[in-house]
């Protein structure tokens, strides 16, 4: 029987008692109908999964006794950054969903000359706790104890410099000269992804792109979807060079 894994922003240790926030006694207690003694996993991106069993099941409080955290080593050896233009509903969840599953080290939506989506203030919050949220569910599912950061939309100047120093990166390009297979890799560096929103880079943006030290890489010969493109592009760097060779 597969146990249930819930993400909580909580101290975890052996031997204590925690309340858990509503989402998760929602969750435990509303949707799975769990009871006392009944166990669950948590984690809080600490790199380690806690068993945990209930000791008292209302539907409105649910609390449990922590167990011995048990570290958790599924994460990529590759350290890899997805910047990602900003798409649609339910595009841009799909992405940071399956970029997470995936392996991705940190995520950063951003706004390019042909986005066609744009957040401000209240918008941009809740949409950016949205997102954080489908990130939470993915590590949940796919078991990962370490949660990738999803960062606050900013135009793409002020994301390419808040990028680390040194390391691989890539735009995606069906006429570029190098392909994937021909990669260099050092796994001690990062990789920065760079993929457009649906009406693709501008040529500013390209120009900028560059001048941070990106530069083309080809998937195939076919133009790819934004949704398409992330997904596929780091599904193939971890079978070539990461851990699902």
């Amino acid at each position: 029987m597969r146990v249930t894994r819930v993400h909580v922003e909580l101290r975890l240790a052996a031997g204590i008692e925690i309340e858990l926030p509503e989402s998760a006694t929602n969750h435990l207690a509303r949707v799975l109908r769990l009871g006392i003694g009944d166990t669950c996993v948590l984690f809080n991106g600490d790199g380690h999964d806690y068993p945990a069993h209930l000791v008292e099941a209302g539907k409105r409080v649910v609390r449990v006794e922590v167990g011995h955290g048990i570290a958790i080593n599924n994460e990529s050896p590759l350290r890899l950054i997805l910047l990602q233009g900003i798409t649609r509903g339910e595009k841009m969840d799909l992405i940071l969903q399956k970029a997470t599953e995936l392996g991705v080290a940190s995520l950063h939506p951003l706004y390019s000359q042909r986005s066609e989506v744009r957040l401000d203030g209240a918008r941009a919050d809740k949409r950016l706790a949205h997102w954080r949220g489908v990130v939470v569910s993915a590590c949940e599912q796919s078991g990962r104890a370490r949660v990738p950061d999803v960062t606050m939309p900013l135009p793409l100047a002020q994301t390419l410099a808040a990028m680390p120093d040194g390391g691989l990166r890539l735009i995606l390009d069906p006429d570029a000269d190098a392909s994937l297979s021909q990669l260099t890799l050092d796994p001690s560096q990062p990789v920065c992804l760079a993929v457009g929103p649906e009406g693709g880079w501008s040529p500013q943006d390209l120009d900028q792109l560059r001048a941070a030290g990106f530069s083309g890489m080809r998937l195939g010969p076919r133009v790819l979807r934004t949704e398409t493109a992330g997904i596929a592009a780091l599904a193939a760097l971890q079978a070539f060079h990461g851990d699902l060779g």
